[in-house]
């Protein structure tokens, strides 16, 4: 499945740790193309196992992280407002 995600880290409560924690993970398995912003290809299984790697470093009740899924890259229409930044387009 081809996934974006986003993520929201307050600074309340050793948030900075928890989003450097946060962006490592997500590095991990998906391609980082903004601030906050992943995406990519990833199976079920690789999406579990990132959401398990997550769970301990989100706080609840100050962050946010959300996943889009869609079947594959080709369903999902992006438009780039201001400055073009997809580095996903570098790939061979």
């Amino acid at each position: 499945m081809y996934v974006v995600l986003v993520y929201d880290i307050s600074l309340e409560d050793k948030g900075a740790k928890r989003w450097r924690s946060v962006f490592k993970i997500c590095k991990k398995y998906l391609s980082h193309i903004q601030n906050s912003v992943f995406e990519g290809e990833i199976s079920k299984v690789q999406l579990t196992k990132m959401q398990n790697e997550l769970k301990p470093h989100i706080d609840k009740n100050l962050d946010s992280v959300i996943v889009f899924k869609s079947r594959q890259e080709k369903w999902l229409e992006k438009d780039f407002w201001g400055k073009d930044n997809d580095m996903t387009d570098f790939m061979l």
